[in-house]
């Protein structure tokens, strides 16, 4: 099944209007019940009824399986702490009655304070500190690793042309990141635009 799912993804999903029928619900609790089964720490499963979600008429075989359309879009796998994982998914139905698969993978450009918001405003400012702490340690480790792989270099060369380099990027793009940020509203909104700013940086640099 997997396999076969790999097969549709590579498959050209044409653009259409967004979908609001009840394959959406069909889905959302076949996967409540499906991530429920290996983590009873999920509380719910989220989609988000935006521009993103739609749905691809298929009508074809996944395998055994008869798919007669694929479900896509954004959501969010709510945890019973308030935290929130923020995904992208998709959905095979043999009908609109009738899930038959379900497949999500970590989205990686969610904003920082929508998945905070999820679990109720009272935690979203401590959700953002965990996750700018989570996002600041992994800067650390890149700047390291790629400092290291600087001095390497300027070892070789005999001078210190891309360590200098190096440290003179890091500091300009925290200038920028703070100078960015600080046109946001002190609170949730300017710490959300540093997380995510953040996430942007290590995502660049892995």
């Amino acid at each position: 099944m997997k396999r076969a799912l790999l097969l549709l993804l590579a498959l050209p999903i044409s653009v259409q209007a967004q979908y609001d029928g009840p394959a959406v619900e069909t889905c959302r609790a076949y996967a409540e019940r499906d991530l429920r089964l290996v983590n009873e720490r999920v509380k719910t499963i989220v989609f988000e009824r935006d521009r993103a979600l739609n749905i691809e008429r298929y009508t074809r075989r996944a395998g055994s399986q008869f798919v007669s359309s694929l479900l896509y879009g954004n959501g969010a796998i709510v945890y019973r702490s308030g935290l929130a994982l923020e995904m992208s998914f998709v959905c095979l139905l043999a009908d609109e009655k009738r899930a038959v698969f379900f497949y999500w993978s970590p989205r990686a450009d969610a904003s920082a304070l929508a998945q905070c918001r999820r679990g109720g405003e009272g935690d979203a400012a401590a959700c953002l500190d965990a996750l700018l702490q989570v996002g600041e340690q992994e800067l650390t480790q890149l700047y390291a690793r790629h400092y290291v792989e600087a001095r390497e270099a300027d070892a070789k060369a005999g001078n210190e042309e891309r360590s200098k380099t190096f440290r003179r990027s890091a500091e300009a793009w925290r200038q920028y990141r703070d100078a960015q940020c600080a046109l946001h509203p002190q609170g949730d909104e300017r710490k959300a635009c540093i997380v995510d700013l953040t996430r942007r940086r290590a995502w660049d640099l892995r």
